[in-house]
């Protein structure tokens, strides 16, 4: 016998991060509130093993999201203001939700949605219960309430033409050729001296067996460079980890073990002799002694292609996935410790380490959430694309902001033509400004649905949501959309319909960031003359995004003090007149940046060099060097090439700018 409906004003599926702070905006408000978590436990990735959180540029994080981690923080020092322990920010939430009266369900799927036109009605769980709503909040990684209620979406990745981003679609990596002394040193995260991560493949690695079969892992990969499919980027889980004798619980055998399943790995340790556990694996500590590990390079914690029918499989399929998961991750442990043919000392080194006794006590001491990177996206009023979180950053909607670099893990492994391992579509030095993110991405087209917010699986491209897909921004969403919920409810109108600049004026007195003022930072569109910033600059070999030095437009680049010879930025550029011209290249000093970097001018004249000292502060407003003065005409552009070859530091890159000479 059907159960009948229970009466909400605001129903909201997905106790994620967005969906907490999203039911405390509501409740807030005023509002009646009902949370629905599918799981055992609130608080999605940030209780669930996300500790080290990717944060961006603090200064756009504000409102409840800044409640929340000052909450979770404040027991500790100052410099794990973003960075508590699973078990603080467990704590933090369940605090936040109990004191807005916001009721919980737990550990309940949602089995169906009835709609009567335009509008959700309600909602209906696995165990026969329901909510009638007025409206709906779906704050779920994998949008199921928007999918069930049939709002459109998208699973997978556009192609470069679809929205114009040079990022999209399939994208073969390049082996990154990296030194013994590099792989064997450690993170930087764990008190090393070397790179915060280190990514992709890092030498020739055999793609297959004796028999001529891809090893396990590897795929053919086969796709046009820039095309669309139906992939995306890995998923794994953030274990929580521990050196602290008093609380090392040893790494367990999962339940599936299979050795085979770890080749690649052993071909990487078998190049890499010396590999460091802390090379392996992205280690970050956050509070007592804790980390946060995390994957990097080419064979991590990530499962590249274990998640290929997880966003819109059925609860059966998503339950064996995620139990292949964690066979993978706590099978990858135990290979590393036990397996004889691994380095005595990596596998000592391994056994320094373990899971936490006093975190996921309930759950065998193993994470809570399987980090669902990303799974379906809606296609709303207004998606999201690569432009939005670069150049076209401000929104006349804006109900939140993001910052962080334009980063996507691994989305498979595939065998190059000549028969070795490479990574596919993973890259994580493409920068962005901080941007504002519209209202009207987080809405449905108005023919679809009027009554459902989508703060987590909202609309925006597969790139766009490289960057927009952290937790802080899920938060500042959630904000929104708990307040926008409750002013429809108010007001009898649409979510499409409310006054944004009412719902604006809200959040700006509950202390959220809308919009971000950067006294210090210079757009390249406030300059004179001609300036190309190096976002549009064709970049060879692999270069790092970096914020140092307060960059042009917020973002600059450097070789990495690597591949010396095969690395090059070309800035092309157009006069409108002819004439002489100052050329000007923009970079940011340092004491270890190259004294030596070599210039190419390409003008009317023919061609000429300059060496940049890149030790030395620029000498125009601190910003640029001058190159020289040259002819340029229209109907040829003029050409700036920066080369790193036998440079003797790093080679910063971040504009180059054209001043007229009279």
């Amino acid at each position: 016998m059907a159960q009948p409906a229970q009466d909400y004003d605001v129903v909201i599926y997905g106790g994620t991060p967005a969906g907490i702070i999203s039911g405390v905006a509501a409740a807030r408000e005023g509002v009646s509130v009902i949370m629905i978590e599918p799981t055992k436990w609130i608080g999605g990735m940030v209780t669930g093993g996300l500790t080290k959180s990717d944060i961006g540029n603090s200064a756009t994080i504000g409102g409840y999201a800044k409640e929340f981690f000052t909450r979770a923080a404040v027991a500790y020092p100052d410099k794990y203001m973003w960075y508590a322990e699973p078990q603080a920010n467990m704590a933090a939430y369940q605090a936040m939700v109990r004191e807005a009266r916001v009721e919980v369900v737990h550990g309940q799927r949602i089995k169906s949605v009835q709609r009567e036109g335009k509008r959700i009605l309600e909602l209906t769980l696995q165990d026969g219960r329901s909510f009638r709503g007025k409206m709906f909040i779906d704050a779920t990684y994998e949008g199921d309430l928007m999918a069930r209620a049939g709002v459109s979406y998208i699973v997978g990745r556009e192609s470069r033409d679809q929205y114009g981003e040079p990022l999209a679609g399939f994208m073969p990596m390049p082996v990154r050729l990296r030194t013994d002394e590099v792989m064997a040193s450690t993170c930087a995260c764990v008190g090393g001296t070397g790179p915060h991560y280190i990514h992709g493949t890092p030498c020739k690695i055999s793609a297959r067996d004796e028999q001529g079969n891809l090893i396990f892992g590897v795929t053919e990969g086969k796709g046009d460079p820039g095309s669309a499919d139906k992939l995306t980027q890995s998923y794994n889980f953030r274990v929580v980890v521990t050196q602290r004798k008093d609380i090392l619980v040893p790494f367990p055998k999962p339940q599936h073990y299979d050795a085979s399943r770890y080749e690649l790995l052993l071909r990487l340790i078998k190049a890499y002799p010396q590999v460091r556990f802390a090379r392996l694996f992205h280690l970050c500590e956050v509070a007592n002694g804790k980390f946060d590990l995390n994957a990097q390079g080419l064979f991590s914690t990530d499962y590249p292609g274990g998640n290929v029918g997880y966003p819109d499989g059925d609860y059966a399929a998503r339950d064996r996935i995620w139990q292949d998961h964690v066979d993978y991750i706590q099978g990858m442990l135990w290979f590393l410790e036990h397996d004889e043919r691994v380095p005595q000392a990596l596998r000592d080194e391994t056994k320094d380490w373990g899971l936490c006794r006093d975190e996921f006590t309930d759950n065998n001491y193993w994470p809570y959430a399987l980090y669902v990177r990303e799974a379906r996206r809606m296609i709303g009023e207004y998606v999201m694309v690569q432009n939005d979180c670069q150049r076209a950053t401000k929104k006349p909607d804006s109900v939140g902001m993001g910052s962080f670099v334009i980063d996507c893990h691994i989305v498979q492994r595939i065998v190059t033509p000549e028969g070795f391992v490479t990574d596919e579509g993973s890259f994580q030095d493409a920068p962005a400004r901080p941007y504002q993110i519209p209202y009207r991405s987080l809405v449905p087209k108005k023919t679809e649905c009027e009554n459902l917010l989508v703060p987590v699986c909202l609309s925006a491209s597969h790139i766009a949501y490289c960057s927009l897909r952290m937790e802080p921004v899920y938060m500042a969403l959630g904000q929104a959309s708990g307040v926008a919920a409750s002013m429809a409810i108010r007001n009898s109108q649409s979510v499409q319909a409310i006054e944004v600049t009412a719902l604006q004026n809200k959040l700006r007195a509950q202390k959220a960031v809308l919009e971000l003022h950067l006294p210090n930072v210079i757009e390249a569109t406030s300059l004179p003359g001609i300036v190309l910033d190096d976002e549009d600059a064709t970049f060879t070999g692999d270069w790092t995004a970096s914020s140092y030095g307060n960059p042009i437009d917020g973002a600059s680049r450097h070789d990495q003090n690597s591949g010396k010879g095969a690395k090059s930025a070309r800035f092309e550029l157009k006069v409108p007149k002819a004439g002489k011209y100052e050329v000007r290249l923009a970079y940011t000093a340092a004491p270890n940046r190259a004294s030596n970097v070599p210039v190419t001018i390409e003008h009317t004249g023919g061609s000429s060099k300059a060496t940049v000292n890149q030790k030395l502060k620029p000498a125009i407003d601190s910003h640029f060097a001058t190159m020289g003065v040259y002819l340029f005409e229209p109907k040829k552009e003029a050409v700036v090439t920066v080369a790193n070859q036998g440079t003797d530091g790093y080679v910063a890159v971040d504009a180059v700018q054209l001043v007229p000479v009279d």
